[in-house]
Order: structure tokens, then C-alpha cells, then sequence
């Protein structure tokens, strides 16, 4: 059955998975470092795993597959997933797949070098209203290719 994972910690897009999820009658499971409030409800749970780095990913790694959904900034979180045969959703939006998480992992790495040298500062433009459009509109594309098989 198709489940959505969200890793928790960061998303701001979690109400709009709670209405998608509602809509379609889907199980939600937040994973988090830290308890967080979560609509009530059968369908949606928290997921409190022990503080540490990889924690989350490395729960939603292990308990997603194939036909789920995982909303996630963190690409090397998204690869782990893919290879899983899951379905991921960047929060702006963007769908990781086997044929462009490489390059979003190629892009983050050089970032993070650029940075560490000083030479870039900043980080990614702020969210936006139509970041939030675009998520909503991917996410209800992704759940009825899933439920088309």
C-alpha cells in the first residue's frame, strides 16, 4: 500500500502532504530527531528516532519502497531511497530520479566545496508561494501514477 514518508526535521511543507494525504486516504509517517505536534488521526504518526546525524534518513531508508513516497530535502537521502525502488519529492517540488539524483549529489558535493573555500556564500533562495504550488501539483501527479501502476 502506498505510504508517505516525510522527513520531518525541516520540511515546511508538511500540512500540504497532510491534506494530499487526506484527500487520497494515504498513511503519513513524519521521522524526526525531536517530537513535533501532528494533526490527529489514524493516518498520520511521529516517528521520534535518537539524535544523531543520519538517524532519520537511515529509518526511512530502511522503511521505504517501492510505491512509496518520500518528501525530502536531502539528496543523499533521496539516492538511498531511489535504490529502494521509493518514490521521491523535493519540498520545491522537483522529483529525484535515478537519472538526476547523480547529478543533484555532483551539485551539492561542489557547492559544499565552494563554500568551505569561501568563495561562494549563502545558501538556496527562499521558498516561495509558487515553491509550494509546484509540490502540491507533483505530489498529486506522483500518487496517481503510483495508484495507475
Amino acid at each position: 500500500m502506498l505510504h508517505i514518508y516525510i522527513d520531518a526535521d525541516a520540511c515546511p511543507v508538511k500540512s500540504e502532504v497532510y491534506k494530499v494525504a487526506d484527500r487520497y486516504g494515504l498513511p503519513v509517517t513524519l521521522v524526526a530527531n525531536s517530537f513535533m505536534r501532528i494533526p490527529a488521526g489514524d493516518q498520520i504518526k511521529l516517528v521520534v528516532v535518537d539524535k544523531g546525524l543520519d538517524e532519520a534518513d537511515d529509518w526511512i531508508a530502511e522503511q521505504a519502497g517501492k510505491d512509496d513516497i518520500v518528501i525530502t530535502g536531502d539528496i543523499p537521502l533521496a539516492a538511498r531511497c531511489l535504490d529502494n525502488e521509493a518514490r521521491v519529492l523535493g519540498h520545491k517540488g522537483r522529483p529525484f530520479t535515478t537519472e538526476n539524483v547523480g547529478d543533484a549529489l555532483a551539485t551539492r558535493q561542489l557547492l559544499t566545496q565552494l563554500r568551505d573555500q569561501g568563495i561562494m556564500m549563502g545558501g538556496p533562495p527562499p521558498f516561495a508561494q509558487k515553491d509550494r504550488s509546484l509540490f502540491l501539483q507533483q505530489l498529486d501527479q506522483m500518487i496517481q501514477a503510483i495508484k495507475r501502476g
